[in-house]
């Protein structure tokens, strides 16, 4: 795992995940780009460049066993700033791209008390296989169950994808959005217009808006 920031004496905390062939020293760039120097941020690298090596949406035989994996991966990191003696309401987690999904489905699944969570393109994979014919919305892939326990109360969520992102259907990212509300997030989701897939202006200003608090 990467470091950036301090590593003593910070106030609130950052977990980061890199997207597909990025890496933990790319994403903890996001911090340079925002002007955090006093969040103290930690990056782990996915083994191979990737958390897994297929689309979050495939069936959940195929992407299961990788989140679990990679949404321990997160754990520890989590579990090394609140050892680092930073509250766990004070820390986030984000990512961009495959990191962004991960971001989400670790707050969703193991996320209670923390602050909240940035995905810059990202959606949830869900809990398990759901009955339908795979669908175009969802880039030919079939539908999923959101079976997630606990609330996230008082958390805030900020979740960013373009209409036509080629990586993340804008249909997933309205189902998480509605997910995540459901079990007590404050969940705001930006929508960029026209096709593409990266971090935009706004990611950053709130990005800085949110961690300046």
């Amino acid at each position: 795992m990467r470091r950036a920031g301090p590593t003593t004496g910070a106030s609130i905390g950052l977990v980061l995940a890199h997207g597909r062939g990025g890496s933990s020293a790319d994403i903890l760039g996001l911090l340079d780009h925002a002007g955090l120097p006093e969040v103290a941020a930690i990056a782990p690298d996915a083994p191979g460049g990737s958390w897994w090596p297929t689309s979050f949406l495939a069936p959940e035989a195929v992407i299961g066993p990788h989140a679990e994996s990679a949404v321990a991966t997160m754990e520890t990191a989590i579990a090394t700033l609140e050892a680092e003696g930073i509250p766990r309401a004070s820390i986030w987690l984000g990512g961009f791209s495959q990191g962004a999904v991960l971001a989400l489905e670790t707050f969703a699944r193991k996320g209670e008390g923390l602050a909240g969570v940035f995905a810059l393109s990202g959606g949830l994979i869900g809990t398990g296989d759901a009955e339908g014919d795979p669908d175009p919305g969802l880039y030919g892939h079939g539908p999923k169950r959101f079976g997630y326990q606990g609330r996230r109360d008082r958390a805030k969520v900020w979740m960013s994808v373009h209409e036509r992102d080629p990586h993340i259907p804008l249909a997933r990212v309205r189902d998480s959005a509605t997910v995540l509300t459901g079990m007590g997030a404050e969940v705001m989701t930006q929508i960029y217009p026209g096709a593409g897939h990266a971090v935009m202006r706004d990611d950053i200003e709130q990005l800085r808006r949110w961690l300046n608090r």
